[in-house]
This record gives structure tokens, C-alpha cells and sequence, in this order.
């Protein structure tokens, strides 16, 4: 048998091999079969190259078939959304939640405060998601055995690693990043913003996972009255009143002194005169947490502050339990789209 035989009748099975069901079974084909039995018919000198010439061809049939079972494979494989309320395969129309997407209540709202901070002239940094040691504790003036380092009220990575219970784990790089500005004469006005973790029992008023945002102010001149002016009007923009505010003592290691934060309950959420809302801790950034950041406390002061964003939130709009949020509840998302 030529050469020529041999390629024509390869071209015709290749071709089988794209049309047939199972391209596997070509290889069992008569015409195959034929061409190896009539190796032992030829001259013992032509057995040789001719065999070579049906295991090359098998060779190159065999690849085919791998190619044309792939790609059988690849087309049986169909991309799964993990994150569908209900199984790929079932169709159910009428279901649908929604036709196009909307942005989580705290990611809208959060974007709210960070717009009121920055035109107040305030940069907004995000915070981080996990840190070590220093600038979650050391570097804010907290004792060796403060209880806030004990395991439970922190969480820790295997590592030693922290996810920051406070965004106060930004206020160390803020301070040091903003020292150049300082000592060009232009104060060191900050927010930070981002998620933070607490060890903590999930209850209708506490979560593990919440957000907060972080006010840092330092310049040669700053005041307590100018810290509490500043917060007056953050809170006076975001629930669109005015409103009166008084403070009262409270311990934190990394101001002094150290203050809690209330607003009279605004009219808009029901609130009566005398009716006060703790809304966050501030205070006087204590000189230990300025001189290790670089700044000389003899020559600046600072200010700075912390709160919750879902306590804002849930202010705002009369909302009862924290753990709507995280819910994934879509009669409770609805209300905000």
C-alpha cells in the first residue's frame, strides 16, 4: 500500500473524528484495522517504514481525539455565580430581586461623612484590615497590659497579627506622613475610614464587624473649642439641623484629656429637649502619641476623634438592630435603593 493511501484514508478519519459522537471509537475502525493487517502480507524490508507510518498516523488521530474531548468537556462547564440566591439550572424569572444593582446603606452613607470631612478640608485615607502591634496599641500610648491587647476583646492572626479594633491604627502614619506639612506651617487635618473588628457578642446594639471613621487635627494652635466646633458642624450637616452638644470626662490612652461626645437627639428622629446621644470619643492627642510620631508636643497640639458609622446611621433612619446590616436581607436593602 503507497504512502498516498495511507494519507488519504488519515485525512478521512480525522475527519470522522470531528463529526462522529464518540471520536474514540475511530481508532477501532475497519480501515485502521485493515492497514495493520497488512503489515504481515508486505516484504520483511517494507514492514518496517510502514508500521512506522500507521503509528505516526495513530499518533496524530489519537491528539485529535484528546482535542475533540476537551473541548466536549469545556462546553459542559457553566459558569456558576456562587453568590445566586437560588440554583443556576432553575429558572424562575418571577423571582428576580432586582433588575440592576444598588450600593449597601453604609457604603452610601459613609461616603456622605467622608464628603461632609473633606469639604471641610479633611483628607480621607482608608484604613487597613489587619496590623501589627505598634500602630494598633504601641504607638497610641497604650500600656504594655492595657485589657484592650487581651484576646478577648482583640482578635489576633496565628501570626500575631491584628485586624484593627479602632481605626485609631491609621493615626500613627498620619501624624509621621504629616510632618513634613507641619513644619511647612500647614496643619495635619485627617480622616480615616474602614471596617474594624471587635471579639465581641452579636446582639440587636453590638457587632464583631462594624465601620468607623477617624478625625486626626494638628497644628500649632489647635484648641479643644476647636475641635468640639468642628464636630458640632460635622453632625449639624449630616442630620441637616442645628443642634446643641455637650461633653463629659472619659478615659482613652491616647488623648489627654480625654472626652465623650454627645448631641442633643435631633427633632427629626423623635428627640426631645434634655434627650442627649453619645455619639463618639475624642479629646486632646496625648504628647506621648505626638512625640512618637516625630512632632514636638512642646510646639503643636492635636485633636482627634472616633465613632461608629452604623450608630449614624441607625440615628438617621430609625433603624432598631444593627444586624440589619449584614443581613443581606433584601426588604431591608429595598428601603434604600
Amino acid at each position: 500500500m503507497s504512502n498516498n493511501s495511507i494519507e488519504t484514508i488519515q485525512r478521512d478519519l480525522l475527519e470522522r473524528v470531528q463529526t462522529v459522537d464518540v471520536p474514540r471509537d475511530v481508532l477501532k475502525s475497519p480501515e485502521l484495522k485493515q492497514l495493520y493487517g497488512t503489515i504481515a502480507t508486505l516484504p520483511a524490508e517494507e514492514r518496517g517504514p510502514f508500521g512506522k507510518s500507521l503509528n505516526d498516523m495513530k499518533a496524530i488521530l489519537e491528539q485529535a481525539i484528546t482535542e475533540r474531548e476537551e473541548q466536549a468537556e469545556s462546553a459542559k462547564i457553566v459558569a456558576l455565580d456562587v453568590t445566586a440566591p437560588w440554583d443556576l439550572n432553575t429558572h424562575q424569572p418571577s423571582l428576580l430581586p432586582t433588575t440592576q444593582g444598588t450600593q449597601h446603606p453604609l457604603t452610601t452613607e459613609l461616603e456622605v461623612v467622608i464628603d461632609i470631612f473633606t469639604r471641610m478640608g479633611f483628607q480621607a485615607i482608608e484604613s487597613r484590615q489587619i496590623d501589627d502591634d505598634f500602630h494598633m496599641f504601641g504607638a497610641l500610648n497604650f500600656p504594655e497590659n492595657h485589657p484592650a491587647r487581651d484576646g478577648y476583646d482583640t482578635f489576633r492572626t496565628e501570626e500575631g497579627f491584628i485586624p484593627p479594633a479602632h481605626t485609631s491604627t491609621m493615626q500613627h502614619r498620619i501624624l509621621k506622613n504629616g510632618r513634613a506639612d507641619l513644619e511647612a506651617g500647614t496643619p495635619i487635618a485627617a480622616i480615616s475610614y474602614g471596617r474594624v473588628f471587635r471579639n465581641e457578642d452579636v446582639d440587636a446594639t453590638h457587632e464583631h464587624t462594624f465601620y468607623q471613621v477617624e478625625g486626626v487635627f494638628v497644628s500649632k494652635t489647635a484648641t479643644l473649642g476647636e475641635m468640639l466646633g468642628t464636630l458640632r458642624s460635622f453632625f449639624e450637616a449630616y442630620y441637616g439641623q442645628q443642634l446643641r452638644i455637650k461633653t463629659q470626662p472619659a478615659y482613652f490612652p491616647f488623648t489627654e484629656p480625654g472626652l465623650e461626645f454627645a448631641i442633643e437627639k435631633p427633632a427629626a428622629l423623635g428627640g426631645k429637649p434634655g434627650e442627649w446621644l453619645e455619639m463618639l470619643g475624642c479629646g486632646m492627642i496625648h504628647p506621648n502619641v505626638l512625640e512618637t510620631a516625630g512632632i514636638d508636643p512642646n510646639e503643636y497640639s492635636g485633636f482627634a476623634w472616633g465613632g461608629g458609622v452604623e450608630r449614624l446611621v441607625m440615628l438617621k433612619y430609625g433603624i432598631e438592630d444593627l444586624r440589619h446590616f449584614e443581613s443581606a436581607k433584601l426588604t431591608f436593602l429595598r428601603k434604600f435603593a
